[in-house]
């Protein structure tokens, strides 16, 4: 199983055992939910994650931060929740709210279709861009499949430094068997939605989410790659495969716009807190984004529901979080989550996750960070 399909598999709210408390420093600006401190030394410990760290921001107190093992595994640094690291797929949160933003402002229409903005670029084996329309991409409803099934099998080395571009993604996804389901998680959903931002702006999709998102937010440890292997300032290492091979240096333009931007998990947080406070769509924009569909129970669980590039999931206190996860082939996972009373929670690990159990600790961390009173 991929580690993408597996993290968002176990997103229905969960709940485990705590286990004996570690001690462990941590800095904190309001008290730290009972418990989260547990589930971090658990991944780190039982589950033996190379390093986990967290950032609450609670609207009642303000913000606390923890981590737990070690950022570098060959110099020993601890981990921490101000590194940087890549953030794989809450990278569509950002390009759903750049399309949203200029559907706003009559740029484009959420109801048009694909062939309207992209002529004749999705045609063939069975798919028709006349028949998909630009809501359709970012609910992930369009029927298409996902590039990523192509790549499945590449070999690594080569993958990791080979450059795509969006045009050849959509082609290698075009030669696949249609998913079955009317609702289908697919990145390349996302780069088709990265050439509408394109096509009706005449910008790259990147320089345009970081005008409209990034650079307004001041979300100054956000950054494009653009076609480097390398993570620019201070950051933590990413490992994968159980012989815990270093796949740090990565080209993530396989993911582009669906999956290849570098952030910290305070960046992420603002981020999330301007989109749900109405500070980057209209009340109607936000009302579009937020209307959600039934996902595929084996990607998000029996009640795990999709909107326009945003998750929402249900939380063992009651209501339901909303957010997106992350995961990179390199190693790198992220769940991002917020409650109905603003609590948010940024959690991220820099190894990819091999089993359920481990998968499941860590959504539990989130909803422990979330329900706490």
């Amino acid at each position: 199983m991929k580690i993408p399909a597996l993290l968002l598999a176990l997103l229905a709210g969960v709940a485990v055992a705590a286990p004996h408390p570690t001690a462990h420093a941590a800095t904190r600006d309001c008290e730290a939910p009972p418990g989260l401190q547990r589930a971090l030394d658990e991944l780190t410990g039982r589950h033996q994650l190379a390093g986990a760290a967290v950032e609450v921001v609670d609207p009642a107190c303000g913000r606390w931060t923890s981590a737990a093992g070690k950022a570098d595994l060959r110099t020993g640094r601890p981990m921490n929740a101000e590194d940087r690291l890549r953030i794989g797929s809450i990278t569509k949160t950002f390009t759903a709210a750049t399309v949203l933003q200029l559907a706003d402002r009559g740029r484009l229409s959420l109801d048009a279709s694909v062939e309207h903005y992209l002529p004749g670029l999705v045609q063939g084996n069975g798919y028709d861009g006349r028949d998909i329309t630009v809501r359709e991409l970012l609910q992930q409803t369009s029927g298409l499949p996902d590039h990523g099934d192509s790549l499945a099998t590449a070999d690594i080395d080569w993958l990791r430094h080979h450059q795509f571009t969006p045009r050849e993604l959509v082609k290698r996804a075009l030669k696949l068997p249609p998913p079955k389901g009317t609702w289908h998680y697919s990145t390349t959903n996302y780069i088709l939605a990265g050439l509408v931002i394109e096509k009706v702006t005449g910008r790259p999709a990147e320089k345009e989410i970081s005008r409209r998102i990034i650079k307004p937010l001041k979300l100054r440890d956000t950054y494009w790659p653009g076609n480097s292997e390398h993570i620019r300032g201070r950051h933590s290492r990413s490992y994968f495969t159980t012989e815990r091979v270093d796949g740090t240096e990565w080209n993530t333009s396989a993911g582009g716009v669906g999956g290849a931007l570098i952030s910290t998990p305070r960046d992420v947080n603002k981020f999330f807190a301007a989109l749900l406070n109405g500070r980057l769509l209209s009340g109607h924009g936000l009302a579009e984004m937020r209307h959600t569909v039934l996902g595929d129970p084996d990607r998000l669980g029996p009640e795990g529901r999709y909107g326009l590039g945003l998750i929402t999931s249900p939380l063992s206190c009651g209501g339901r979080w909303t957010g997106h996860t992350g995961s990179v082939r390199g190693g790198h996972n992220n769940i991002a989550a917020v409650a109905p009373d603003g609590r948010q929670v940024t959690l991220v690990i820099n190894e990819a996750p091999t089993t359920d159990a481990t998968t499941t600790t860590l959504i539990a961390a989130v909803d422990t960070a979330l329900c706490a009173d």
